[in-house]
């Protein structure tokens, strides 16, 4: 079991930066990476970005490559998503997520391949 807590949500305008974090706690060690997903009101949950454990390899969304930066520290169990050039389109509940073990990489964008899921932190981009 892996619990994971997101943090760092908040109000923004648009064109600002916002940075979440995820602390991840529980038995971690199986887990080669942690990332992010988000959904909006009314829409699909969407892949966000990934990074692993070992590696620190980086996967991206088209929507949010150049934008976003995910970023890990292995001692605090933590990931982070530092969010720059927000717009209102980003405006939703980001939520922090952990497989138990490894996803294959056709299955890597896919909620399915997640078992742990935080409670969601709220990102809100107004213009």
């Amino acid at each position: 079991q892996i619990q994971l807590v997101e943090s760092g949500g908040g109000s923004v305008q648009a064109g600002g930066s916002l940075r979440l974090s995820c602390e991840a706690s529980g038995r971690t060690s199986g887990s080669a990476l942690m990332g992010w997903f988000r959904q909006a009101p009314g829409r699909e949950r969407e892949f966000v970005a990934v990074i692993t454990w070992i590696g620190a390899n980086t996967w991206y969304a088209d929507s949010v490559k150049g934008r976003f930066t995910i970023s890990r520290d292995n001692a605090k169990k933590t990931v982070y998503l530092q969010m720059n050039s927000l717009k209102p389109e980003d405006t939703a509940l980001y939520y922090c997520v952990a497989p138990r073990g490894r996803p294959i990489l056709s299955q890597m964008r896919s909620r399915d391949a997640y078992d742990y899921w935080g409670q969601g932190t709220q990102v809100t981009v107004s213009s």
